[in-house]
């Protein structure tokens, strides 16, 4: 890594450091705007100071939903447009499914439509939010406010389209990463705070030795996060115009990720969690947000099952429909390949099928597993909800920072590729 790291600094690398730092530039640009209030509020009688269940949207926008900013929203509309956009490809519009299958003019589109949602539901999340966090406001002021929201999400979704194109990693995870990353000195202060109680010496030493697991609760997901993302299973393809039989000759095989799907479970299943508090924000009813709080919260026991329920669910739906079995067979068919021992076909189909379910239950339970320490951790030791939340944060953090080091990896080696061919 280290050698890696000198390689950026290299002479020969400078674009790759342009696009480095207009990485940090834009990110930078998102951390300052969270701490820019929305105009006309006071932030004295605000409600933010205990969001509860919304703990973890405030999470991963940098804290800018507590203090009301004008990146309060963050990227979670266009999240929650990306759900419903890619679900309604599954042939139950035949319009977005018809879009699905047209290669790149196609995505071009269906991108679109998942701004343009996304800013329609950012709209409505954020006069909700409105008319749940300030008091005293008229519907003229809450429908102010709202379209300030509307226009901070906006703006961050061309900040993010903006590093994908021109710098480094893929903007909305990035943003996600950096608001994440914002709050986690926060948080673990909060957890030193909750655990090291100073009234008794035995009490003391238990709390340390709390804090102590704690900390090593969280160095164990960021090592589990990266075996996850290293692990694949390989499975051998032969081609009948070619034979493995030639000395120096390599196998050929494809590569399916143990969890292909990375952190989209855990962003997408977090996104949906959140929902009935949003809800439960805007109605304000005591019995409502009660049974919320007790049923559907990520901290209680039931809605700690869904939260599961609902990773296995992204995990399996996010794996197939990026690696579809069909196409993957009919590919290998017109390049003349073939699995060992698999007649091509209906049974290739079958067999890839087959491998895709059982890695993805694997790479899913793993998944959920490191998901769910930290929830449960902090179930038994009663810390608050932001601390409890935080775990999926780093989850979040480490799969998005895994994924931008390999393309940066990928940058600098087609740029000393391209350097030795030069020479030639």
């Amino acid at each position: 890594m280290f050698a890696k790291f000198k390689q950026i600094f290299a002479p020969q690398n400078k674009d790759l450091r342009k696009k480095i730092l207009f990485t940090f530039f834009g990110l930078f640009i998102f951390k300052f705007g969270t701490t820019i209030v929305v105009p006309g509020i006071d932030t004295d009688s605000l409600g933010t100071t205990n969001l509860g269940f919304l703990e973890l949207i405030n999470a991963m926008g940098g804290g800018a939903l507590e203090q009301f900013s004008i990146f309060a929203l963050g990227v979670m509309p266009y999240i929650s447009a990306s759900i419903i956009v890619q679900l309604l490809q599954m042939d139950i519009v035949p319009y977005f499914s018809e879009l699905s299958k047209q290669g790149g003019t196609g995505r071009t589109k269906l991108n679109q439509i998942t701004r343009y949602l996304g800013i329609i539901l950012a709209f409505i999340q954020g006069y909700f939010f409105s008319f749940a966090f300030v008091s005293n406001g008229t519907p003229t002021d809450y429908l102010t406010y709202a379209l300030i929201l509307t226009a901070g999400t906006a703006l961050l979704l061309w900040i993010g389209d903006q590093i994908t194109a021109k710098g480094i990693g893929n903007g909305i995870s990035l943003i996600i990463m950096a608001g994440i990353i914002a709050t986690l000195p926060n948080m673990f202060m909060e957890a030193f705070n909750s655990l090291i109680v100073t009234t008794s010496t035995q009490a003391l030493v238990l709390g340390i030795v709390k804090f102590t697991l704690f900390v090593l609760l969280y160095v164990g997901i960021i090592l589990g996060v990266v075996y996850i993302e290293g692990a694949e299973r390989r499975l051998p393809i032969q081609y009948a115009n070619r034979s493995t039989s030639v000395v120096g000759s390599k196998q050929n095989y494809i590569p399916f990720k143990l969890n292909s799907a990375g952190v989209i479970p855990v962003i997408f299943s977090s996104a949906i969690i959140t929902i009935p508090g949003i809800i439960a924000q805007v109605i304000k009813k005591d019995g409502f947000t009660l049974f919320v709080s007790k049923y559907l919260s990520q901290t209680s026991l039931t809605g700690f099952i869904l939260y599961i329920i609902c990773i296995f669910g992204f995990a399996y739906f996010y794996t197939f429909f990026q690696l579809k079995p069909k196409e993957l067979a009919d590919n290998l068919s017109k390049n003349g390949g073939y699995i060992p021992g698999i007649r091509p076909g209906e049974e290739t189909v079958k067999y890839v099928s087959k491998v895709l379910k059982r890695i993805t239950t694997v790479g899913a339970f793993s998944l959920a597993v490191i998901a769910a320490l930290p929830i449960l951790f902090g179930m038994i030791s009663t810390m608050p909800t932001s601390v409890r939340v935080g775990g999926t944060g780093l989850l979040i953090v480490v799969g998005v920072a895994l994924e931008t080091y390999k393309q940066i990896d990928s940058e600098l080696a087609t740029h000393s590729f391209t350097r030795g061919r030069k020479r030639r």
